[in-house]
């Protein structure tokens, strides 16, 4: 998927869709993270869906839930799904950067290379 060492720079458009397309791949592991959330919390917990959609997006956004919990697998399901936030977070921002950091590290490659 990326180019290698040897390989000359992306042009400025094939970067642009590198980059739209990392942004579209993460945004769908929220998205996806998200609707997960939402379910854990309206079946086990019994919360309205926009309760749902409040407490699994605080979860998924580093806060912490918003209503309290009061079942044995509600408990268990945000233990987990916290968890699962916290690593979430990280593989999301390591998919929309790649490009970003990568092409910074080519042109320096490419640029050590000239001299």
């Amino acid at each position: 998927m990326l180019e290698r060492r040897s390989q000359p720079l992306l042009s400025r458009r094939e970067y642009f869709k590198r980059l739209i397309r990392s942004a579209v791949v993460g945004l769908s592991l929220i998205f996806i993270s998200l609707l997960i959330g939402m379910m854990g919390y309206h079946l086990l917990e019994r919360l309205s869906w926009i309760d749902a959609f409040v407490n699994a997006s605080m979860l998924l956004g580093g806060m912490g839930p918003v209503d309290p919990l009061h079942t044995f697998a509600g408990k268990l399901f945000a233990g987990i799904y916290a968890l699962y936030c916290g690593f979430s977070v990280l593989v999301v921002a390591g998919v929309i950067f790649v490009p970003v950091i990568h092409r910074a590290l080519h042109r320096f490659h490419l640029e050590d290379k000239r001299s």
